[in-house]
């Protein structure tokens, strides 16, 4: 399998018993440190809504949602959710949630149109949250300030697991370093987007990769947005554009940058319109998702999406994400794992 990277000589420091320990302490643990550091409050997600709404995520546009009849509606569409982003802002507002507080959820997603690899699953599992802010807080200090309370979650749960389990070292530094996608660009030009957020997280350890989803000065995208509800078109008080970003680790066990989280500051009115128009999705003015936010019957808010088996594959040291949840993955591929040390469930 080409997709497939190899550690060498990787051994699984826990067997498949401890592992699903491991998984429970680490998903318990960090989603009340989150809830505790961003003032959120629990809610119940959907596995699937209508098609049609505009209350999907989008992704980059091109990828393909699980969709099926349902019989008791005249044969009306719906589809599993990609992820919650407009589906937590409409909950905000149905629930008057107030400034400086959220909700969070379990989101469980299929992808169809993923390949597969280390990283890569059809099943996508989430920590979804979003908090309502005020106008004052669209700025990249409160952005940053929010990474930094996630991060701090991650390195708490970091800190038990290792405890819970001494066979496992901590590797993750202790602050979290932020740098925009266009100045990462002047930084290796003649670099791929995905070679220079190696370079860049081999350098730091961690980083809060900003700005993605706009043109770039070379006239690229680093990363795909959709375009109605992550802020990337904002001109922010550095100068740059965007109000958004990934968080970024140098992951050991497979020599490579991971991605653990994709947030950001969410559009408003403005930036909306500004964002269809750039992406020429203009039509999406009249969804009900888009309508209610046009009219401003929508709170301003942040919000993101973390990953709960790539959190868990991470702080337990897993080389496959196969071997942190059940999925489906190539009879090939399965072979390969194995005779590589990975054990796939």
């Amino acid at each position: 399998m080409s997709k497939l990277i190899k550690p060498v000589n990787y051994q699984a420091a826990m067997d498949k018993m401890q592992t699903e320990k491991g998984i429970k302490l680490i998903k318990d643990f960090f989603q009340q440190n989150l809830a505790t550091e961003l003032r959120l409050r629990r809610v119940t997600a959907p596995l699937f809504v209508l098609t049609g709404l505009g209350i999907n995520d989008d992704l980059n546009g091109v990828e393909r949602a699980v969709s099926f009849p349902i019989k008791d509606l005249n044969e009306t569409r719906a589809e599993v959710v990609h992820s919650l982003a407009k589906w937590k802002r409409l909950t905000l507002g149905e629930f008057n949630i107030e400034p400086g507080y959220g909700i969070y959820t379990d989101m469980n997603a299929i992808r169809a149109d993923e390949e597969l690899d280390n990283l890569h699953s059809l099943y996508v599992d989430q920590w979804d949250w979003e908090a309502v802010i005020t106008k004052e807080q669209r700025t990249l200090e409160f952005l940053k300030e929010t990474v930094r309370r996630i991060y701090s979650a991650m390195l708490r749960t970091e800190y038990l697991a290792c405890e819970s389990y001494p066979q496992l070292k901590p590797f993750l530094p202790r602050e979290i370093t932020f740098v925009h996608s266009e100045d990462l660009l002047q930084m290796y030009p003649d670099k791929t987007p995905k070679e220079r957020e190696d370079l860049i997280c081999k350098k730091y350890g961690a980083v809060f990769l900003m700005g993605i989803g706009g043109e770039l000065s070379n006239g690229e995208k680093h990363d795909g947005r959709a375009p109605d509800y992550d802020d990337w078109s904002t001109e922010n008080e550095d100068g740059k554009f965007g109000l958004n970003g990934d968080i970024l680790i140098w992951y050991p066990t497979l020599n490579r940058s991971f991605e653990l989280s994709s947030m950001g500051i969410r559009v408003n009115r403005e930036s909306l319109l500004n964002q269809l128009k750039i992406e020429n999705k203009e039509e999406r003015k009249e969804l009900y998702f888009h309508k209610k936010l046009l009219n401003n019957e929508l709170p301003l808010s942040i919000g993101g999406g973390i990953g709960q088996s790539r959190l868990c594959m991470v702080l337990l040291h897993k080389a496959h994400i196969g071997e942190i949840q059940a999925s489906i993955w190539p009879d090939s591929m399965r072979e390969e794992c194995k005779s590589l040390g990975m054990n796939l469930i």
